[in-house]
C-alpha cells in the first residue's frame, strides 16, 4: 500500500453523476462528446497541477481522445473517472481501452477500476505504462459480487510526469458489452434491517451522568448486544437493524435504579426476538482450536440465573446459516463485516452513535480477531475503559483521537485510522521538512532529501541527528504521541511516527541537532506536500529493472517493482550466479511466493499455516493445513539471501516466510512490522475506517508471526556512520555472506 495505490483504494469518489442510461455511447466512453474542451459525463480527482482536456489531433477512433497531462515537474497523480449507472449480475467485469503516452516518468499511465465498498481494485500499478508509446489496447478485469456492490467506478490514470491519451473504452460483464440486451441489472431486495430508518438523523440518546454503576451496566449491555448480534438467528437473518435496536432499549436501560430493573429490561428485550428452535448442528468447540469462545463473562456477571440461562440457550442454539452482519470471504477465510453502516454524514456522531462505535469495534475484535490473545492489555478490560472516553469526547477531533486509541489497543500495524480522520489530519498539518528522518541506532537521523534544492536553507545534512523539535526532546515527543500510532511492535511504531515528527500546520519548525561533533539549532522551512518529491517508506525507481547481477556474479532482485512478466527472465538471467539476494525491504508490487518461490525449491515444502475464524461459532479459530511451495525440476542451486526490515509488512512478511523455507537461505536485516496476513475493513460511525489482520499467520510448527515479525537469522541494522557514507550495510552483509 504505497503512495498512489493507497490513496486510490480509499478515495471516496461519489460525486460524479450522469443520466441513468446503460448505453455505452451515452456514457461517452469514446470521448466524442465534450463541453468547452472537457469530456462530457466524466469527473476527475487528484492534483490540480494536472490538465485534462480533449484532443482532436490524436485519436484512436472517432474525432477525439481524452488527455491527462502533467508538465509542471511536480509528481503526483490525476484520474479521470465515471460511475457506471447500474450494478450488474455476473461473475466478472472487464474494462478495455486504448492508451498512448509521451515521456511518462516518475510513475506510469494506465486504466483503473474500483468496485465499492472496497470489493475490488486495480490501477495497473504493477504493469503501468512508462516512457513514450503508441496506441495500444490494455485491459483490467475484476470479479463481481453484485449482492455487495454499491458502486462501480472506472477511468484512466496518470501518476508522475508526462502525458497520456485515452480513447475507445469498452466495458463488458462476462463478455457482454454494456449495450447487450441480455445484460441483467442486479436489483437488491431490501431486508427489514435495511428498511429501518428511524434513527438515520440521530440516536436521540443522552448519556451525561456516567456513574460507576452506569458504566458497569453499559459494559454489560455492550457485551450482550454483541453476543446477540453474532449468535441470534433472527438478527442474523437481517430482520432487525441491530444498531437501531440498541437505541430503542437504551433510554429505559440507562434509567434503571437497581439490578432487578436492569434484568427485567434485558429479559423483555431478548424475548422480543422470539424463542429459538433447537439447533442439532451446533457443535462444541474442538479441543484443538487455537482460540476458543470466551463467554466466561456470562457466568461471572451479576445477571440473574434466569438471564444467564437464556444467554446460554442462545449460544447452544445459535445461528448456523448466513449472518447479515458477518461473512467469510471464500477460500481465504477473511471475515467480511458486511452491512455495517459508516454513518458518514455524521462527522461528529451523537452520544448514542459514539457508544455504538465502541460496542461495534469491541465485539468485532472479541469474536473475529485471530490475534486477540496477543494484545498488551486483556481485551475484556477495554470495553469498560473506552465507554466513558468515547461518550465524553467533546469534539470531532476528540472522537477521532479516542477512536485511534482504541484501535491501537489491538496492537496491529494493519490497524489505523485509514479514513475519516479529517480533524486529525488538520491537527498534524500538511507542511513537511524537505528531508526524510528515520530512527537509526535509536536516534532520529536525517537519511535523505526529498528535494535537494532545499538543503541550503534547511541546513541539516544526511547523517545529522535531531535531538529536539521546538525545544522538546525527541523521546518526550514520541512518548506523548505513540498511543496515536497503532502498531504491532516498537520498530513499526517508530517507522510510522518518524514520518509525522517533522510535520506541522505552520511554515517553520525549530530543530536542535548534532552535525559532525557540533550541536546546532535552526529554524527549518516546511513545504506543502505538493511541493516535495516525497515518498513514504522507501524510494522506487521504476526506470530500472527489478533485477541485476552485482559484482562477483551475485544476483539481486527487488520486489518493489517486480512484475509477473519479469519472473521467466529472472530465472534465465540469474540461473548461473553464485547466489541471489531478494530485497523485501519494501512492499512487493506483485505476488511472487509461488511463481518465483518455486524456482528455489527442490521439493514441495510447507512454509505457513493459518488460523481461521468460524462465523457459526464466533470466537473459535482453528488451524488450516500447512501451505506448500511447489518445486521446479530445474531449481536454483546457489545461496539465497532475503533482506527485510521494519518496512517489510504484510505481503512482504508472508513472502519472506516463503523464501525462508528454502534450505540454503538466510534472512538478513532487522525485525519486520509484525502484521502479516489478509486484512478486513471496519467502518465506524462518523465515516471512520480502519483495517485489522483477519487471519492468524503461523510457521508450520505453530510459531506466531503476528507482533513478532520475521526475525532475521543475521541481524544487521543501518548505522549513522553508514548513512553518512551512503552505504547499504544490510546489502553489504548479504554480499559478504554469499562470498564466504
Amino acid at each position: 500500500m504505497r503512495k498512489i495505490i493507497f490513496t486510490l483504494v480509499f478515495v471516496l469518489f461519489s460525486t460524479i453523476t450522469f443520466a441513468q442510461k446503460s448505453n455505452s455511447q451515452q456514457l461517452n466512453l469514446d470521448f466524442e462528446d465534450n463541453i468547452n474542451g472537457y469530456p462530457d459525463k466524466w469527473g476527475n480527482f487528484g492534483s490540480n497541477d494536472y490538465k485534462i482536456y480533449i484532443d482532436s489531433t490524436n485519436a484512436k477512433s472517432g474525432k477525439f481522445s481524452a488527455v491527462i497531462e502533467n508538465g509542471t515537474g511536480k509528481s503526483a497523480y490525476k484520474a479521470l473517472a465515471i460511475n457506471l449507472p447500474h450494478n450488474y449480475k455476473g461473475k466478472s467485469i472487464q474494462v478495455k481501452g486504448f492508451i498512448k503516452t509521451e515521456n511518462i516518468t516518475d510513475g506510469y499511465a494506465g486504466l483503473w477500476m474500483r468496485i465499492d465498498p472496497e470489493l475490488g481494485f486495480d490501477n495497473m500499478n504493477s504493469r503501468g505504462i512508462t516512457g513514450t508509446t503508441d496506441w495500444k489496447e490494455y485491459e483490467i478485469t475484476l470479479p463481481l459480487i453484485p449482492e455487495k456492490t454499491k458502486q462501480i467506478v472506472v477511468g484512466g490514470l496518470l501518476v508522475g510526469k508526462g502525458k497520456m491519451w485515452l480513447d475507445n473504452l469498452q466495458i463488458s460483464i462476462d463478455g457482454k458489452d454494456l449495450d447487450n440486451t441480455n445484460l441483467e441489472i442486479y436489483t437488491k431486495v431490501l431486508l427489514p434491517a435495511e428498511n429501518d430508518k428511524e434513527f438515520d438523523k440521530g440516536s436521540n440518546i443522552t448519556l451525561t451522568k456516567l456513574t460507576d454503576n452506569t458504566i458497569n451496566n453499559l459494559e454489560l449491555l455492550g457485551k450482550i448486544w454483541g453476543f446477540l448480534k453474532y449468535h441470534h438467528p433472527e438478527i442474523a437473518k437481517g430482520n432487525y437493524n441491530w444498531d437501531y435496536e440498541l437505541f430503542r432499549v437504551l433510554p429505559d436501560y440507562v434509567k434503571v435504579k437497581n439490578i432487578q430493573e436492569r434484568d427485567d429490561i434485558l429479559t423483555t428485550w431478548i424475548e422480543k426476538y422470539g424463542k429459538l428452535p433447537i439447533c442439532k448442528e451446533c457443535k462444541r468447540t474442538p479441543n484443538n482450536a487455537v482460540l476458543k469462545p470466551d463467554l466466561s463473562w456470562i457466568k461471572s456477571s451479576n445477571l440473574s440465573l434466569n438471564l444467564k440461562t437464556v444467554l446460554q440457550e442462545i449460544y447452544n442454539n445459535r445461528n448456523r446459516g448466513d449472518n447479515y452482519y458477518i461473512k467469510l470471504f471464500p477460500n481465504v477465510g477473511n471475515p467480511d463485516f458486511t452491512n455495517e453502516k459508516p454513518y458518514s454524514e455524521m462527522s461528529y456522531p451523537d452520544e448514542g452513535f459514539r457508544l455504538l462505535s465502541v460496542y461495534r469495534f469491541w465485539n468485532m475484535i472479541e469474536y473475529f480477531f485471530p490475534n486477540k490473545h496477543l494484545t498488551d492489555k486483556k481485551w475484556d478490560s477495554i470495553l469498560k475503559e473506552y465507554i466513558p472516553k468515547c461518550i465524553n469526547a467533546k469534539t470531532e477531533l476528540d472522537y477521532e483521537l479516542v477512536t485511534i486509541q482504541i484501535i491501537g489497543e489491538i496492537n496491529d500495524t494493519h490497524a489505523n485510522l485509514w479514513g475519516g480522520g479529517d480533524k486529525l489530519a488538520e491537527l498534524r498539518g500538511n507542511n513537511y521538512a524537505p528531508f526524510k528522518a528515520e530512527f537509526i541506532e535509536k536516534k532520529l537521523t536525517v537519511t535523505d532529501y526529498f528535494n535537494l534544492e532545499f538543503s541550503e536553507n534547511a541546513k541539516l545534512k544526511v547523517g545529522d541527528i535531531i535531538t529536539h523539535i521546538n525545544k522538546k526532546t525527541i523521546k518526550s515527543i514520541v512518548d506523548s504521541l505513540k498511543v496515536f500510532y497503532p502498531s504491532s511492535n516498537e520498530s513499526a511504531m517508530l517507522r510510522d511516527i518518524s514520518a509525522d515528527l517533522l510535520r506541522s500546520t505552520i511554515n517553520t519548525i525549530n530543530l536542535s541537532y548534532i552535525s559532525g561533533n557540533k550541536s546546532e539549532q535552526n529554524d527549518v522551512p516546511l513545504f506543502d506536500r505538493k511541493q516535495l518529491n516525497m515518498y513514504q517508506w522507501y524510494k522506487i525507481n521504476k526506470e530500472e529493472k527489478c533485477f541485476k547481477i552485482l559484482d562477483g556474479n551475485i544476483g539481486y532482485i527487488t520486489l518493489a517493482t517486480i512484475k509477473d512478466e519479469d519472473i521467466p527472465e529472472i530465472k534465465r538471467s540469474l540461473n548461473n550466479t553464485k547466489g541471489i539476494i531478494i530485497d523485501i525491504r519494501n512492499y512487493p508490487s506483485t505476488f511472487v511466493p509461488f511463481k518465483l518461490g518455486s524456482y528455489f525449491f527442490s521439493e514441495s515444502t510447507p512454509f505457513v499455516k493459518f488460523s481461521n475464524g468460524n462465523p457459526t461459532n464466533p470466537g473459535e479459530f482453528t488451524f488450516t493445513e500447512s501451505l506448500k511451495i511447489p518445486h521446479e525440476e530445474n531449481y536454483y542451486k546457489g545461496k539465497l539471501v532475503i533482506l527485510v526490515n521494519e518496512k517489510s509488512q504484510s505481503q512482504a512478511e508472508y513472502t519472506a516466510m516463503a523464501f525462508r523455507a528454502v534450505k540454503n537461505s538466510k534472512v538478513i536485516g532487522s525485525t519486520t512490522a509484525g502484521a502479516d496476513g489478509n486484512v478486513s475493513t471496519i467502518y465506524l460511525p462518523g465515516g471512520l475506517r480502519t483495517m485489522i489482520s483477519r487471519i492468524g499467520v503461523y510457521y508450520p510448527d505453530g510459531t506466531d508471526t503476528q507482533r513478532v515479525g520475521i526475525i532475521p537469522d543475521i541481524i544487521v541494522k543501518p548505522t549513522i556512520e553508514g548513512i553518512k557514507k551512503g552505504k547499504d550495510e544490510v546489502l553489504d552483509k548479504a554480499i559478504e555472506f554469499i562470498n564466504q
